[in-house]
């Protein structure tokens, strides 16, 4: 069973617009079987898995490139990105036509450099993630917000659950597989991914010695999800060097295994720490991980709050990826503890968003908002007028069973409409 992506006008789009078009994200997500939907009857589908084919690709790109003329997809090119990429360039440069090339990858950290030096200005880049909840609903897909005109016209669209459904589908993760075929055993299921992930993309492709160390590693960083990044507590942990933390963090990264939300940083704001928090991006992965058996234990579990914060991050965060735009999310720490979960800065302005499990978070969930009212008077701390920014509306994402006002800006919002 296919699950329609809120992705795909998104890609008719790009290929509309670029040449090559390279879909990216972590393996299994869907990326192969979306492109293959959307393909033309003419377009031709070749597969870098098959290691005959791949062998060509790499020992001889040029018969590669008249063998599968375009428009062509190419799916799991980072096993020959080295070797296609300056053909693919010279062939889009003779042709000048758009959407010949449609590439995948699951390896963003083997493909980028390549991208970046072969077809830059040719490339349209997307990245899929794994399904979000209004995909497996069914429901229209939209960049999340806190205004509350657009939410009050959104309630009546999504689809409510409660505690309980909310952390099967936590528990379950985001992976097409699991929800094509209700038959596919969860753990197994993860346990043969982690698997195919150490064993062909950090052994393959990042020269990683030792597999059970890098294992090792995400299990400790599955730990941490939601919280800061604290490279010398990891590396101690895991028994490696902090410089390696640091490189292996950025593969997870890279992979689109966690997403790392920088702190929001303003000259008006001299407090504010610098660490990066780190996201797991499914849920169901990091459960697994941690050997979390069932979603009840999850659930009642001392990382019940983690989680529930990671799910709705990675739900923000996807509507934005699903949309075609880069998510200009960040958080707020300072030194004297006060800390917004996330913020998210387009148009001049910050919207504060505060993340609670918790059906009755009380007005408190949003007092800490108070420390962004010095962006909206940079004059009256020495800075140029022109560096003044809004506060727009704000909102507590957590289990309320309606959309309710805090206040004149503040929204509770329901967990089910993001």
């Amino acid at each position: 069973m296919y699950i329609q992506r809120a992705l795909e006008d998104t890609v008719r789009k790009a290929s509309a617009s670029f040449p090559v078009m390279l879909v990216t994200g972590p393996r299994q997500v869907g990326k192969s079987t979306m492109l293959e939907r959307l393909a033309e009857p003419n377009r031709k589908i070749v597969t870098l898995d098959d290691p005959d084919i791949r062998y060509l690709a790499k020992s001889d790109p040029a018969l590669f490139l008249q063998r599968y003329t375009p428009p062509v997809l190419i799916d799991e090119i980072q096993y020959a990105a080295a070797e296609l990429f300056p053909h693919i360039k010279m062939a889009v440069d003779k042709s000048k036509r758009n959407g010949d090339f449609w590439i995948t990858g699951s390896q963003a950290f083997v493909m980028m450099q390549n991208v970046s030096e072969s077809l830059a200005g040719r490339v349209g880049i997307i990245n899929l993630l794994g399904l979000s909840t209004n995909e497996i609903n069914a429901v229209s897909s939209e960049v999340f917000t806190t205004d509350s005109d657009r939410l009050m016209k959104r309630i009546e669209k999504v689809k409510k659950f409660d505690l309980n459904s909310l952390y099967f589908r936590i528990f379950k993760g985001s992976m097409p597989k699991l929800y094509a075929d209700n038959n596919v055993d969860i753990e197994m299921y993860y346990r043969s991914y982690i698997d195919s992930y150490l064993k062909r993309d950090i052994k393959d492709l990042t020269q990683v010695a030792d597999e059970m160390a890098f294992y090792n590693f995400m299990t400790v960083v599955a730990a941490r999800t939601a919280k800061p990044v604290v490279y010398d507590e990891i590396a101690r942990e895991c028994g490696i060097s902090s410089p390696t933390a640091k490189k292996w963090l950025s593969i997870l990264m890279s992979s689109h295994i966690i997403a790392l939300v920088q702190p929001y940083y303003n000259n008006l704001l001299k407090r504010v720490t610098k660490t990066p928090m780190l996201h797991f991006l499914d849920t169901g992965l990091c459960a697994h991980l941690l050997k979390w058996g069932n979603p009840e234990a999850l659930e009642r579990g001392a990382m019940s709050g983690a989680f529930f914060e990671s799910y709705v991050f990675s739900e923000i965060y996807k509507s934005y990826l699903n949309a075609g735009k880069e998510p200009p999310i960040y958080y707020y720490r300072d030194k004297d503890k006060k800390e917004i979960d996330l913020i998210i800065y387009e148009n001049g302005a910050l919207y504060p968003i505060e993340i609670k499990k918790s059906a009755s978070p009380g007005k408190d969930a949003i007092k800490h908002f108070g420390v962004l009212e010095s962006v909206t008077e940079p004059e009256k701390f020495g800075e140029l007028s022109q560096t003044k920014l809004k506060i727009g509306n704000g909102a507590v994402v957590c289990m309320a069973n309606d959309l309710l006002p805090i206040n004149a800006k503040n929204w509770y919002v329901p967990v089910w409409m993001i």
